[in-house]
């Protein structure tokens, strides 16, 4: 892949939150690729896609209520306020965030090789949830010139000191395949970005 190819792929991805990371303590980490090998989150039964060659996964302790960690991360419209590279969120359906519950999201894409677009477009529907759990959603990340499909699950455990959160992402399609090692790099930014963006908000909100 040349440079300008992948500047164009790392733009679009870190742009695409379908996840963000650390390590059991007070600050968060950087998250780490995840080997094949390593036991994969669930929720209720089912995980990321075991095929994807592009995953990464991530953990940190954030030091606030579980209520307050869930409530940030299921009120899909509120993200803009605390999430950076999200311009825009549309529930697609009514009611309480559960299994089935799917939402449209932007992020803006600056002018690169990959799209001349300027939003990637991403359509997350839930597929499985646990209240105060975990969640796992699924769904495809586009522009034009752009087609990504993810798979993201959270899970939520009250630990010593706070809330563990743990996430893991997988990512297919041809322009992430082109390059695996520069994808799973970028999805791990991603990851790391989410988490501590939503570290930050659940801890200042429980000053």
């Amino acid at each position: 892949m040349t440079t300008t190819r992948r500047t164009g792929l790392r733009t679009a991805l870190l742009t695409l939150p379908l996840v963000v990371a650390g390590v059991l303590g007070t600050a968060a980490a950087p998250a780490q690729a995840a080997p094949h090998h390593q036991k994969s989150l669930t929720c209720r039964g089912a995980g990321v896609d075991p095929k994807a060659a592009v995953r990464a996964k991530g953990e940190t302790v954030i030091d606030a209520p579980l209520s307050t960690i869930w409530k940030l991360q299921t009120d899909v419209r509120r993200w803009p306020s605390w999430q950076s590279p999200v311009d825009s969120v549309e529930r697609l359906d009514h009611g309480p965030f559960r299994a089935g519950s799917a939402f449209r999201w932007t992020t803006p894409l600056p002018p690169n090789p990959a799209t001349t677009a300027p939003t990637l477009t991403v359509t997350s529907t839930v597929q499985q949830l646990k209240a105060g759990s975990c969640i796992r959603w699924t769904g495809p990340a586009v522009a034009d010139g752009l087609h990504i499909d993810g798979v993201h699950v959270w899970n939520f455990t009250k630990v010593k000191g706070g809330v563990l959160v743990r996430t893991e992402e997988t990512h297919t399609g041809p322009q992430v395949e082109a390059d695996v090692p520069a994808a799973t790099e970028i999805l791990h930014d991603g990851l790391e970005s989410w988490l501590a963006e939503l570290k930050a908000a659940a801890e200042a909100r429980d000053c």
